[in-house]
């Protein structure tokens, strides 16, 4: 039997699937929030049993500690007075002395016994090695020779045996409680006997205690390579640093080698000590993970054991629920008018009683929205105008009659992307950008826009789309498109003739007062230069007394050619009225300007009309000026031109004078 991935996932899908899938993750869950709750609760009561037994451990070391540290030190002052009750004992008498106390050579390694300035005058049981060493610079003996009080000198390495060791000391008084030496004794750290309950301590696998001086440094610790190291930082274990200030308590914190562990910290005041008792989490808590791996495999067996039964029963409850669906699709086959279900499910009675008063509602409306629709079909068929209608991705869906024939597009170019192709490339950007902000806002979408109809042809259209609801869900648009390129066509030459010159076909007086004062806006606003030529004709006046008007217009006409000519097409020249004509050149410096001036002035020059054997021939008085700093008007601009032009005419005529200033 192949492996099919969609039957297994259309059977988990299923509501049978899907009841089992949710007594299994009830049962998860279920599962999970017992181990949850047996997990904490069991970490809880763990977590204090493990305070108060590492409480009492650490009490119990630093107690005996303090006991021993406290019977060394008044044992080595009763001897500090024995050897003080005899006035200047000579050193061998000392060595004696040391030799026969059996107690002390018991909780020592090694005693002497010093003079005021720290030489030792007498030793047991190292004397040969340790008579005649000075330890005046021991940081302890300074101390006690100071204060007069014994006390336990911190971690050191011992000056003759080169050995890890601490040394426990009692000052020699003499009368008046004069200083007069110190009597010590030496405990080793490694092999010696102080510390040998400690080592004999047993934590678990992995628990241990440590004991560790206040000024930072590790006295015993079960790894031997850490004696004499210092303790970690406070960046590494807070507690530990604050117990070497003093503190004294339980806390939860990381070990040396990273990992976490329980720990309690007792002071040992006498040695300034501290002690610490440490049981890492692993060892504290495997027992309880152990205990709760098995409750969770045991239970997940008795689930997979469950599982079988409760499949079956869920199959016995969902029978009738086979029967409803089968019967529904009987229906929608056409196959029976209504379903019947005998069961006594009241749940599932409704349904099926809600099903078919649904079923008689659906056909009575599906009756009704075929009758709409045909004659929905048919009015829009019918319509002259053309009418579309899109989704809400603006793809068409659909188009009448008179809409395709009008634009010429196909079923398959319905797309987005492909009707938009054939709007004319300088609108398409703007169209787009409107149909999409409708689609997103809702708005109407009214544009014009031309349009490359299939076959070459270029048509002016007005598109106006209205979106379409339910509610307040969108569900597409509908829109009309209106043919209006004769209408644009015959727009466009009312704007023609109403700025243009019918006999020259040179812009009029107002077409050319327009485009100055899109030139003087440019000017302010971005600095664009110009310059403005205004001339008149000379001798204009007999060519139309002599010759007549259609001479003059004759003449009139060569003249516009010829200056329309000799221009650049972006410039514009315009006939202001009778023989008066005016040249704006945008974009254009005064030496461009001034070529162009004279060009005109020669050519003009050359131009001439015939009348009864006669040649009639005209020239221009010129006045040429440019976009001054304080211009605001074209009005100002036209007067300083036109000023220049009157006074080449005074001047004698046929010549350029040029305003720059606006003097």
């Amino acid at each position: 039997m192949s492996f099919r991935p969609s039957s297994y996932l259309r059977q988990a899908l299923s509501l049978k699937g899907r009841l089992m899938l949710g007594l299994i993750a009830t049962w998860i869950v279920v599962l999970a929030l017992v181990l949850g709750v047996g997990w904490r609760s069991g970490k809880t009561l763990l977590e204090d049993s493990t305070h108060t037994h590492l409480r009492y451990e650490a009490q119990l070391i630093a107690d005996d500690l303090t006991y021993q540290v406290e019977n060394r030190l008044a044992a080595l002052q009763r001897l500090a007075g024995r050897l003080e009750s005899r006035r200047r004992p000579d050193e061998p008498r000392l060595a004696d002395e040391l030799r026969y106390n059996d107690a002390l050579i018991e909780w020592f390694d090694g005693l002497f016994v010093t003079d005021v300035r720290g030489k030792i005058k007498a030793a047991w049981p190292n004397h040969r090695r340790l008579e005649g060493v000075s330890i005046g610079d021991r940081e302890y003996f300074r101390d006690v020779r100071a204060f007069r009080r014994p006390r336990v000198s911190g971690a050191l390495i011992g000056r003759v045996s080169g050995d890890p060791e601490v040394v426990f000391v009692a000052p020699r008084l003499g009368p008046q409680g004069r200083f007069e030496g110190l009597v010590g004794g030496i405990v080793k750290l490694h092999g010696g006997g102080f510390f040998d309950r400690l080592s004999r301590l047993r934590l678990g696998r992995e628990g241990f205690a440590a004991v560790m001086t206040a000024d930072g440094t590790f006295l015993y610790h079960p790894d031997r390579e850490r004696i004499l190291t210092p303790v970690p930082g406070p960046e590494v274990n807070p507690s530990l640093n604050r117990a070497l200030l003093g503190w004294e308590g339980e806390s939860r914190g990381p070990l040396l080698s990273g990992e976490m562990a329980y720990q309690a910290y007792r002071q040992i005041w006498p040695a300034g000590w501290i002690v610490g008792v440490a049981l890492p989490d692993e060892q504290l808590l495997s027992p309880l993970r152990d205990l709760l791996g098995r409750l969770q495999r045991d239970a997940l067996l008795l689930a997979m054991g469950l599982l079988p039964l409760v499949g079956w029963l869920l199959w016995l409850a969902l029978r009738p629920l086979l029967h409803l669906e089968a019967q529904i699709e009987e229906v929608g086959k056409g196959r029976r008018a209504r379903v019947s279900l005998n069961t006594r499910m009241h749940e599932l009675q409704q349904v099926a009683e809600t099903f078919n008063r649904v079923e008689v509602e659906r056909s009575r409306a599906l009756a009704r929205l075929e009758d709409r629709q045909a004659f929905l079909d048919a009015i829009l068929a019918s319509s002259p105008a053309g009418m579309f209608v899109t989704d809400t991705r603006g793809d068409i869906t659909y188009m009448n009659p008179a809409l395709a024939d009008l634009v010429g597009i196909s079923e398959t170019e319905r797309h987005q992307s492909e009707w938009m192709r054939y709007i004319h490339p300088d609108d398409r950007q703007a169209a787009l950008d409107l149909w999409h902000f409708s689609m997103s806002s809702g708005e109407d979408f009214l544009q014009q826009y031309r349009f490359d109809r299939r076959g070459g042809e270029l048509l002016w259209l007005e598109v106006h789309a209205r979106r379409v609801s339910i509610g307040e869900r969108g569900i597409g648009f509908v829109g009309t498109v209106k043919d209006i390129t004769q209408r644009r066509e015959e727009e466009a030459l009312r704007q023609w003739e109403a700025e243009h010159d019918p006999l020259t076909g040179l812009l009029n007086r107002r077409g050319f007062e327009r485009r100055l004062e899109e030139a003087l806006a440019d000017w302010r606003k971005t600095g664009t230069p110009s310059s403005l030529i205004l001339f008149d004709l000379d001798h204009f006046k007999p060519i139309n007394d002599e010759g007549g008007h259609a001479l003059g217009d004759e003449m009139l006409r060569r003249i516009a050619q010829v200056v329309a000519w000799e221009v650049r097409r972006s410039d514009h020249v315009a006939r202001q009225g009778g023989d008066e004509f005016a040249v704006l050149l945008p974009s254009c410096t005064s030496d461009h300007a001034d070529k162009v001036a004279q060009a005109l002035v020669r050519l003009v020059g050359e131009i001439g009309v015939m009348h009864q054997g006669r040649e009639f021939r005209v020239t221009l008085s010129l006045g040429l000026t440019s976009f001054l700093e304080g211009d605001q008007r074209i009005a100002t601009v036209i007067e300083r031109a036109d000023a220049a032009s009157y006074r080449a005419k005074r001047l004698g005529r046929n010549r350029i004078v040029a305003a720059y200033d606006a003097t």
